[in-house]
Protein backbone atom coordinates (compact mmCIF):
# COMPACT_ATOMS: atom_id res chain seq x y z
CA UNK A 1 0.00 0.00 0.00
CA UNK A 2 1.41 3.38 -1.23
CA UNK A 3 2.66 5.93 1.78
CA UNK A 4 0.15 8.88 2.05
CA UNK A 5 1.18 12.51 4.13
CA UNK A 6 -0.66 11.39 6.73
CA UNK A 7 0.19 7.84 7.34
CA UNK A 8 2.86 8.00 9.45
CA UNK A 9 0.68 9.93 11.96
CA UNK A 10 -0.10 8.55 15.10
CA UNK A 11 -1.29 9.04 18.83
CA UNK A 12 1.71 10.07 21.37
CA UNK A 13 1.56 10.20 24.91
CA UNK A 14 2.09 13.67 25.25
CA UNK A 15 0.96 16.11 28.04
CA UNK A 16 -1.85 17.64 25.95
CA UNK A 17 -3.86 15.97 22.34
CA UNK A 18 -3.63 19.47 20.81
CA UNK A 19 0.21 19.17 21.39
CA UNK A 20 0.47 15.92 19.36
CA UNK A 21 -2.00 17.17 16.71
CA UNK A 22 0.50 20.54 16.20
CA UNK A 23 3.59 18.68 16.24
CA UNK A 24 3.04 15.68 14.11
CA UNK A 25 1.44 18.48 11.35
CA UNK A 26 4.52 20.58 12.20
CA UNK A 27 7.00 17.79 11.27
CA UNK A 28 5.21 16.66 8.36
CA UNK A 29 5.25 19.81 6.68
CA UNK A 30 8.74 20.91 7.45
CA UNK A 31 10.19 17.44 6.40
CA UNK A 32 8.34 17.62 3.34
CA UNK A 33 5.33 15.13 3.58
CA UNK A 34 3.07 18.33 2.96
CA UNK A 35 4.48 20.33 0.10
CA UNK A 36 4.17 24.10 -0.05
CA UNK A 37 0.70 24.46 -1.31
CA UNK A 38 -0.59 21.20 -0.47
CA UNK A 39 -4.19 20.84 1.50
CA UNK A 40 -4.00 19.83 5.03
CA UNK A 41 -6.77 17.00 5.75
CA UNK A 42 -10.42 18.12 6.40
CA UNK A 43 -10.73 18.24 10.81
CA UNK A 44 -12.91 15.59 10.75
CA UNK A 45 -10.32 12.78 9.14
CA UNK A 46 -7.50 15.10 11.15
CA UNK A 47 -9.51 14.31 14.39
CA UNK A 48 -9.94 10.60 13.70
CA UNK A 49 -6.24 10.24 12.62
CA UNK A 50 -4.67 11.58 15.50
CA UNK A 51 -7.95 10.33 18.31
CA UNK A 52 -8.90 13.46 19.05
CA UNK A 53 -11.87 15.83 18.97
CA UNK A 54 -12.52 18.33 16.22
CA UNK A 55 -12.00 21.51 18.46
CA UNK A 56 -8.88 20.13 19.85
CA UNK A 57 -7.52 19.61 15.71
CA UNK A 58 -9.03 23.22 15.15
CA UNK A 59 -6.76 24.65 18.24
CA UNK A 60 -3.60 22.83 16.78
CA UNK A 61 -4.59 24.04 12.99
CA UNK A 62 -4.24 27.80 14.52
CA UNK A 63 -1.01 27.85 16.40
CA UNK A 64 0.02 26.36 12.67
CA UNK A 65 -1.28 29.52 11.69
CA UNK A 66 -0.17 31.69 13.99
CA UNK A 67 3.06 30.26 13.69
CA UNK A 68 2.86 31.31 9.47
CA UNK A 69 3.27 27.54 8.96
CA UNK A 70 -0.40 27.29 7.06
CA UNK A 71 -3.38 29.38 6.31
CA UNK A 72 -6.94 28.84 6.15
CA UNK A 73 -9.06 29.69 3.59
CA UNK A 74 -12.52 29.47 3.91
CA UNK A 75 -15.56 28.55 1.87
CA UNK A 76 -16.59 25.49 0.14
CA UNK A 77 -13.45 24.93 -2.00
CA UNK A 78 -11.47 26.29 1.46
CA UNK A 79 -9.46 24.51 4.26
CA UNK A 80 -6.16 24.60 5.82
CA UNK A 81 -2.98 24.95 3.07
CA UNK A 82 0.49 25.38 3.41
CA UNK A 83 2.19 28.68 2.82
CA UNK A 84 4.20 29.18 0.33
CA UNK A 85 7.02 30.60 1.28
CA UNK A 86 8.62 33.51 -0.74
CA UNK A 87 10.72 36.66 -0.30
CA UNK A 88 7.33 38.94 0.10
CA UNK A 89 5.20 36.41 1.91
CA UNK A 90 8.36 35.90 4.47
CA UNK A 91 8.56 39.70 5.17
CA UNK A 92 5.11 39.95 6.17
CA UNK A 93 5.26 37.16 8.36
CA UNK A 94 8.49 38.97 10.09
CA UNK A 95 6.79 42.01 9.90
CA UNK A 96 3.57 40.97 11.57
CA UNK A 97 5.64 39.39 14.82
CA UNK A 98 7.77 42.56 15.09
CA UNK A 99 4.28 44.52 14.72
CA UNK A 100 3.72 42.43 17.83
CA UNK A 101 6.82 43.30 19.83
CA UNK A 102 6.56 46.88 18.86
CA UNK A 103 2.90 46.70 20.39
CA UNK A 104 3.45 44.95 23.93
CA UNK A 105 6.92 46.92 24.66
CA UNK A 106 7.71 50.46 22.88
CA UNK A 107 11.19 50.09 20.88
CA UNK A 108 13.67 52.85 21.76
CA UNK A 109 14.37 54.69 18.29
CA UNK A 110 17.86 54.06 19.03
CA UNK A 111 17.49 50.23 19.07
CA UNK A 112 15.59 50.35 15.48
CA UNK A 113 18.13 53.07 14.22
CA UNK A 114 20.99 50.45 15.29
CA UNK A 115 19.58 46.93 13.72
CA UNK A 116 18.75 49.17 10.87
CA UNK A 117 22.80 50.02 10.52
CA UNK A 118 23.78 46.09 11.01
CA UNK A 119 20.92 45.37 7.88
CA UNK A 120 21.44 48.65 6.36
CA UNK A 121 24.78 49.52 5.54
CA UNK A 122 26.19 46.39 4.22
CA UNK A 123 22.76 45.63 1.42
CA UNK A 124 23.82 49.63 0.34
CA UNK A 125 27.49 48.19 -0.13
CA UNK A 126 25.99 44.80 -1.08
CA UNK A 127 23.56 46.89 -3.56
CA UNK A 128 26.24 48.88 -5.24
CA UNK A 129 28.24 45.35 -6.16
CA UNK A 130 25.22 43.24 -7.23
CA UNK A 131 22.52 45.63 -8.71
CA UNK A 132 21.17 46.03 -12.16
CA UNK A 133 19.65 48.60 -14.51
CA UNK A 134 16.49 48.18 -13.00
CA UNK A 135 17.22 48.45 -9.27
CA UNK A 136 18.23 51.66 -10.25
CA UNK A 137 14.91 52.39 -12.25
CA UNK A 138 13.23 51.56 -8.88
CA UNK A 139 15.14 53.41 -6.17
CA UNK A 140 15.25 56.60 -8.49
CA UNK A 141 11.52 56.45 -9.01
CA UNK A 142 10.72 56.51 -4.98
CA UNK A 143 12.87 59.93 -4.98
CA UNK A 144 11.53 61.74 -7.62
CA UNK A 145 8.00 60.57 -5.45
CA UNK A 146 10.13 62.37 -2.51
CA UNK A 147 11.29 65.14 -4.23
CA UNK A 148 7.81 66.43 -4.56
CA UNK A 149 6.29 65.84 -1.37
CA UNK A 150 5.13 68.07 1.10
CA UNK A 151 6.06 67.83 5.06
CA UNK A 152 2.88 66.95 5.87
CA UNK A 153 2.56 64.57 3.46
CA UNK A 154 1.06 61.20 4.97
CA UNK A 155 2.73 58.87 2.38
CA UNK A 156 6.23 59.84 3.65
CA UNK A 157 6.57 56.67 5.78
CA UNK A 158 5.30 54.43 2.72
CA UNK A 159 8.09 56.05 -0.05
CA UNK A 160 10.79 55.15 3.35
CA UNK A 161 9.66 51.64 3.19
CA UNK A 162 9.98 51.45 -0.73
CA UNK A 163 13.18 53.55 -0.90
CA UNK A 164 15.11 51.00 1.70
CA UNK A 165 13.46 47.91 0.40
CA UNK A 166 14.29 48.31 -2.96
CA UNK A 167 18.37 48.78 -1.97
CA UNK A 168 17.73 45.63 0.74
CA UNK A 169 16.57 43.60 -3.04
CA UNK A 170 19.06 45.16 -5.20
CA UNK A 171 21.68 43.68 -2.68
CA UNK A 172 20.96 40.46 -4.29
CA UNK A 173 20.15 38.48 -1.02
CA UNK A 174 16.17 38.06 -0.71
CA UNK A 175 16.50 37.14 3.01
CA UNK A 176 18.02 40.54 4.03
CA UNK A 177 15.63 42.52 1.99
CA UNK A 178 12.74 40.52 3.87
CA UNK A 179 14.09 42.21 7.33
CA UNK A 180 14.99 45.25 5.92
CA UNK A 181 11.06 45.72 4.39
CA UNK A 182 9.90 44.01 8.11
CA UNK A 183 11.70 46.10 10.08
CA UNK A 184 10.32 48.98 8.13
CA UNK A 185 7.10 47.99 7.53
CA UNK A 186 6.52 47.40 11.60
CA UNK A 187 8.70 50.57 12.93
CA UNK A 188 7.64 52.83 10.25
CA UNK A 189 11.14 54.69 11.08
CA UNK A 190 10.11 57.84 9.48
CA UNK A 191 7.11 58.69 11.48
CA UNK A 192 9.79 59.16 14.49
CA UNK A 193 11.40 61.65 12.06
CA UNK A 194 10.69 65.69 13.58
CA UNK A 195 9.91 66.30 10.02
CA UNK A 196 11.19 70.32 8.99
CA UNK A 197 11.48 71.76 5.58
CA UNK A 198 15.04 71.34 5.96
CA UNK A 199 15.33 67.86 7.33
CA UNK A 200 13.21 67.11 4.72
CA UNK A 201 15.12 68.10 2.09
CA UNK A 202 18.31 66.53 3.45
CA UNK A 203 16.62 63.38 3.70
CA UNK A 204 16.22 63.40 0.13
CA UNK A 205 19.59 64.66 -0.96
CA UNK A 206 20.85 62.05 1.40
CA UNK A 207 18.81 59.01 -0.92
CA UNK A 208 20.64 60.52 -3.69
CA UNK A 209 23.83 60.47 -2.68
CA UNK A 210 22.77 56.62 -1.52
CA UNK A 211 21.43 55.74 -4.91
CA UNK A 212 24.19 57.67 -6.67
CA UNK A 213 26.71 55.38 -4.86
CA UNK A 214 25.03 52.38 -5.88
CA UNK A 215 24.23 53.21 -9.67
CA UNK A 216 27.92 54.33 -9.55
CA UNK A 217 29.31 50.65 -8.09
CA UNK A 218 30.84 52.15 -5.39
CA UNK A 219 30.65 49.98 -2.20
CA UNK A 220 32.48 51.83 0.22
CA UNK A 221 30.60 55.38 -0.76
CA UNK A 222 27.49 53.38 -0.50
CA UNK A 223 28.06 52.16 2.80
CA UNK A 224 29.20 55.81 4.36
CA UNK A 225 26.07 57.06 2.63
CA UNK A 226 24.23 54.80 4.50
CA UNK A 227 25.76 55.38 7.54
CA UNK A 228 25.49 59.47 7.19
CA UNK A 229 22.02 58.57 7.15
CA UNK A 230 21.09 56.80 9.70
CA UNK A 231 23.47 58.46 12.35
CA UNK A 232 21.39 61.50 10.72
CA UNK A 233 18.01 59.66 11.42
CA UNK A 234 18.93 58.74 14.90
CA UNK A 235 20.03 62.86 15.49
CA UNK A 236 16.55 63.98 14.61
CA UNK A 237 14.19 61.43 16.01
CA UNK A 238 11.45 61.79 18.19
CA UNK A 239 11.47 59.75 21.13
CA UNK A 240 9.30 56.67 20.83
Amino acid sequence: MPSTPTSSFKARQVTRPRDQVEEQLREAILDGRFKQGAKLPPETELAQLFGVSRPTVREALGALVSSGLIRKIPGVAGGSFVNTVTPHSLSQMLSESMDTIVRIGALDIAEITEVRRLLEIPAAEWAARNRTDEDIVKIRSVIDLQKNITIDDPEIPEYDLRFHTAIGYASGNRLLAAFISSVHDATHPAQFLDVTPEVAKKTVRQHIAIEAAIEARDPEKAGAAMREHLDFVLQYSLPC
